[in-house]
C-alpha cells in the first residue's frame, strides 16, 4: 500500500528490467510526468528492458497499466510490460513445495496399476485410483476410492470414487460398460455402441455424464503433478 506522503511513481532495477509501483489514484498525467522524470535518467538502458507495472494489489485499474504501459514503449522504447505476477496462496505454495521435495522415485504410492485382462466375475478394488493397461470384460467389477483408467476396453461394472467422492472420473480407451458409479451417482444402461473417441464419465450437476475426453480434458484442472 502507498502511503499519503509517498511520491506517486517508484521505480527500482529488477533482473534485466525494472519494476513501477505507483498510485493508481492518482491522475493519469501526473504518472506520466513522474515516468518521463525517471525514465528519463535511464536512457539507453531502458530500452527493450522488461517492465513490471504494480498498482499495489489493487484491482480494477487494467486500463490504467494498459495505458502506461503503451505510453514508455512508445516514448523509451521498452520491451515487455506487465502487471506483478499473481501469488499463490501460502497453503498452496507449501503443498507444492512439500510436493516438489518430496521427489517421485520412493514414493508409496496406494494407485494401484495392473497390466491384463479382467475377466468375468473378477472384482479389482483399490483405496485410491487404478489404472489398468488391458481390456475389462462384463460380469467384471472395479471399485476405487478415486479415478479408474482403463486403457483398453472397458465392458464390464465400475465404482469410482467409492464411497462418496462425486469428483473422481471414470476413462476408458473404449467405453461401454454395463452399469458405472461415481460416489453415490449411478448409472445403467448406457450407450454401448463403439465409438472412435476416448470418453469419460463424471458427475455434472448429480447426474453421471459421459463426454468426450479430448473435448472436455477432465484432468485440464491440474496445477502440476500431484502425488497419489
Amino acid at each position: 500500500m502507498i502511503l499519503d506522503n509517498d511520491p506517486p511513481v517508484k521505480l527500482k532495477g529488477v533482473g534485466d528490467g525494472f519494476w513501477i509501483t505507483l498510485d493508481p489514484s492518482k491522475p493519469e498525467q501526473l504518472l506520466k510526468n513522474q515516468l518521463i522524470k525517471l525514465f528519463e535518467r535511464l536512457k539507453h538502458l531502458a530500452v527493450n528492458a522488461r517492465v513490471v507495472i504494480d498498482t499495489g494489489g489493487t484491482e480494477g485499474y487494467d486500463d490504467l497499466v494498459q495505458n502506461l504501459g503503451d505510453f514508455l514503449k512508445t516514448r523509451f522504447d521498452v520491451g515487455i510490460v506487465s502487471k506483478p505476477p499473481e501469488k499463490r496462496q501460502v497453503a498452496v505454495e507449501r503443498i507444492r513445495q512439500k510436493d516438489l521435495d518430496r521427489g517421485w522415485t520412493r514414493h508409496r504410492s496406494e494407485v494401484l496399476m495392473l497390466r491384463g485382462r479382467i475377466r468375468s466375475g473378477q472384482k479389482i478394488e483399490a483405496k485410491k485410483h487404478i489404472l489398468i493397461t488391458g481390456d475389462v470384460n462384463p460380469g467384471a467389477l472395479i471399485i476405487a476410492g478415486g479415478d479408474v483408467m482403463i486403457m483398453g476396453r472397458l465392458l464390464g461394472h465400475v465404482h469410482a470414487g467409492y464411497p462418496d467422492n462425486p469428483s473422481a472420473v471414470i476413462l476408458a480407451l473404449d467405453f461401454r460398460p454395463t452399469q458405472v458409479q461415481i460416489g453415490e451417482y449411478a448409472a445403467a444402461g448406457l450407450d454401448d455402441k463403439k465409438t472412435d473417441r476416448v470418453e469419460f464419465a463424471s458427475v455434472i450437476d448429480e447426474t453421471v455424464l459421459v463426454q468426450d475426453y479430448l473435448g472436455a480434458n477432465p484432468f485440464g484442472r491440474l496445477p502440476w503433478p500431484e502425488v497419489v
